[in-house]
């Protein structure tokens, strides 16, 4: 799941494995059932428009013992950047092609039926609206 033709075409040139998309948005993925060893998401799941279905759709391709790992930026812990990140959103949405800043990623991955085996939180370099990272491990 990949909405940026850029980003695919850069992955497509550095895989060492081959890849293939499977969807844009991944609320619906042209896979079978537990079709997939692991489901990658990074910096992608600020952005899909049904994070909800996408997430269910990654759990269903995913075999038994398969991963989906994740990097993404959300919702910070600090409440006073959380109300700034909840006041941006819509502007940081039309800007940047639908991005959210208010998404609990952990908190939506796990709402899908995922079990988070490991989890970090960091910030990135830059405004404290859009720095909070999640970087995670769930099957």
């Amino acid at each position: 799941m990949e909405p940026s033709t850029t980003a695919r075409r850069l992955a497509r040139r550095r895989s060492g494995p081959p890849l293939e998309w499977v969807g844009l948005d991944g609320a619906s993925l042209e896979l079978p059932d537990d079709a997939v060893d692991t489901v990658v998401s990074t910096f992608t799941l600020c952005t899909i428009p049904d994070l909800d279905a996408a997430l269910q759709e990654a759990r269903r391709v995913l075999r038994p013992g398969g991963e989906f790992l994740f990097l993404d930026h959300g919702l910070a812990p600090d409440e006073r950047v959380q109300r700034w990140q909840h006041r941006l959103t819509g502007v940081q949405q039309r800007v940047f092609a639908g991005c959210h800043l208010e998404r609990a990623i952990d908190r939506r991955v796990a709402a899908a039926g995922f079990v988070i085996e490991s989890l970090e939180h960091a910030a990135m370099p830059g405004p404290s609206v859009l720095n909070h990272l999640y970087l995670g491990c769930a099957a």
